[in-house]
């Protein structure tokens, strides 16, 4: 499935498509940046609450397909632009963490 399909399934609101038929493969919840990267894999989808400019870095670096904010969270116009520029795929889901995780695991 990719990004754009899943936020469409999920009717989830989208911030940031850059790459929007990158596939999704799996999910990955958390807010501890170092944590998570050195536990997401290529390809999940993020699903965190914390929105600053590093979550672009760390997207970056662990390779994720997309970062999904729960709880309705909407990053600063800041990191949305940078995101644009550096291919990363950011969405927003107006459900809990866990929630979103669940909704995201029936269909990746």
């Amino acid at each position: 499935m990719t990004v754009k399909e899943l936020a469409d399934a999920m009717n989830f609101s989208v911030v940031a498509l850059p790459d929007r038929d990158r596939e999704v493969s799996g999910a990955y919840v958390g807010d501890l940046l170092s944590w998570v990267m050195g536990r997401a894999t290529a390809d999940n989808a993020w699903i965190k609450i914390m929105s600053n400019v590093n979550v672009l870095a760390v997207a970056t670096l662990t390779d994720v397909s997309c970062v999904i904010f729960a709880e309705g969270v909407i990053p600063e116009r800041e990191i949305i632009d940078t995101a644009n520029e550096k291919g990363v795929n950011l969405l927003t889901s107006p459900f809990p963490s866990y929630e979103t995780a669940v909704m995201v695991s029936r269909w990746v």
